[in-house]
């Protein structure tokens, strides 16, 4: 808990709140218009409040939620048998693995936003936006509610010691920030974190952390720093991340010494673009055979796009689209370098929480922010309605209930967050809006359960629905399903040949999953 913070029964009754720079919010009425008959039931009644028993004083389990930014699922525990994963293999051996997971939105921001808040853009309209959290109509109030705004918000008033490093949210410390570095500084998802704790490095701020590169270069310091790929470091530290997975250490420790429950949300930055990791990370995949895209054509799709995200940076080579297969093995060595760089880190955490004796008590959750493409249909990077940018890893690990199940159902990241309130039963429960998400629980139980028909992504005007054999794609136009495209899962969902004018029957079946007349 934070210094200056009371525990959170007090602050819902006294209303003096104080965030993690020390700056004070109280709310409290002012004392000139308070007579002196109501102050004294206000005391009477803050006495009685302050001697029942405290929230803070409930037990576990313990929370530790690891983001990795753009990681698609290429690790050896979904298949990948290149992939260099072992850290997150063994937590797949430990925990139930989701195959078929999905997010809301191909882009970190929004996709963020539906984990926090367990709100389907169906509901929430955030179907693109980075700026989800503090910008626009779904804003979360920096006014503390009545119910929770964020999953976060809601362990904290349950009494949980919330700490944030890196990237939970869109931005890689927490704070409000643009790209360009201006920004007052708030919460991005206020009233959620005791402690926002992201360490800067040689960075010094956020935005540097997120697109770094070695020795306190950045790319947005304005100097030019645009290189694609960099392994030139030699330890781990060198970079944020293993600053990330150092700080996430220290506060485990520190989480043992206070004996509290806490929720940690630990956010690494890699595999992001730039492609940058430590040597030894570029080197260990010298010899090896790296596979091409399973289909690398271009496809015809109103959504293909030019992948400006990947090509601003400055190649190595000429990086005139289409990239040649030796250009395509370069970059996808180069992505498969920073998840590795990652790997390492999270088992550097998963071995600590273990010496520290908390790993008995604590639920882990491993997701992966969005998919990524990699040459797949002549694209890189996400920001499609596509497979390959909405499928990504999930796993949880809940101690003596899972042990390396795994399991094909339809999931959302829209269901971490009743499935986590479930586990933990904490004690405050209220949220803002109801959590559209469903309690994966069943699965643990019966990993070949469903828990849903079809899992719905968002991009824009369109919505993309899966079921386990078909993946639709329609655009919301003039209160009408329009621009349909079907692609068949046999082909791996890839959108090589839309089979809509010849699958009209399919197609209607997968429309009744949507609202009628595009509401």
């Amino acid at each position: 808990m934070a210094a200056g913070r009371l525990p959170c029964q007090q602050e819902s009754f006294i209303l003096l709140l104080t965030n993690h720079t020390g700056e004070r919010y109280n709310t409290a009425p002012r004392p000139e218009f308070i007579d002196h008959g109501k102050r004294m039931k206000r005391f009477l009644l803050i006495l009685l409040l302050l001697s029942l028993p405290r929230i803070t004083d409930a037990a576990g389990p313990n929370v530790l939620l690891i983001a990795v930014d753009d990681l698609r699922p290429e690790l050896a525990c979904y298949g990948a048998d290149h992939a260099q994963t072992p850290s997150i293999d063994r937590l797949a051996r430990q925990s139930i693995v989701f195959r078929n997971h999905f997010v809301q939105v191909p882009t970190c921001g929004a996709s963020r936003y539906a984990l926090l808040t367990g709100r389907s853009p169906f509901q929430s309209g955030v179907t693109r936006s980075n700026q989800s959290m503090y910008r626009g109509n779904s804003a979360l109030s920096q006014k503390q509610l009545p119910s929770a705004q964020s999953m976060p918000e809601l362990f904290r008033r349950s009494g949980y010691q919330t700490v944030c490093i890196g990237k939970i949210s869109h931005t890689a410390d927490g704070r409000v920030y643009e790209y360009n570095g201006s920004g007052d500084g708030r919460d991005e998802v206020p009233h959620a974190w005791d402690e926002l704790a992201t360490p800067f490095g040689s960075w010094g701020r956020g935005w540097g952390v997120f697109f770094a590169y070695a020795d306190g270069r950045h790319r947005e310091d304005g100097k030019g720093n645009k290189d694609l790929v960099e392994f030139t470091v030699t330890e781990d530290t060198d970079l944020p991340d293993g600053l990330l997975a150092k700080a996430a250490m220290e506060k485990l420790s520190a989480f043992k010494q206070s004996g509290k429950p806490f929720f940690l949300g630990l956010g690494f930055i890699k595999p992001h673009l730039p492609f940058v990791a430590p040597s030894q990370d570029w080197d260990a995949f010298e010899d090896v055979e790296i596979p091409l895209p399973p289909h690398p054509e271009k496809t015809t799709s109103r959504f293909w796009h030019k992948s400006g995200e990947f090509f601003k940076y400055n190649f190595p080579f000429n990086k005139k689209p289409p990239l040649s297969d030796e250009h395509v093995r370069y970059c996808r060595r180069a992505y498969l370098a920073c998840v590795r760089y990652t790997d390492r880190q999270v088992g550097k955490v998963l071995a600590h929480l273990e010496a520290t004796g908390l790993a008995d008590n604590t639920i882990i959750v491993l997701w992966g922010d969005h998919g990524w493409n990699l040459g797949d249909s002549q694209m890189w990077a996400k920001h499609a309605p596509f497979e390959r940018a909405v499928r990504s890893p999930l796993m949880i690990r809940v101690p003596g209930r899972t042990s390396g199940q795994f399991s094909d159902a339809l999931v959302e990241t829209l269901d971490i967050y009743p499935t986590l309130r479930a586990l933990c039963q904490p004690s405050f429960t209220k949220t803002r809006f109801p959590l559209d998400g469903k309690n994966l629980e069943p699965l643990i139980e019966n990993p070949d359960a469903e828990v849903r028909p079809a899992a719905f992504s968002f991009w824009g005007s369109a919505v993309s629905v899966r079921t386990s054999t078909h993946r639709l794609v329609a655009i919301k136009e003039e209160k009408a399903w329009k621009g349909l495209e079907l692609y068949d899962g046999t082909t791996g969902f890839d959108p090589v040949r839309n089979l809509a004018d010849e699958n009209r029957e399919v197609v209607r079946e997968m429309l009744r999953f949507l609202p009628a007349s595009g509401e």
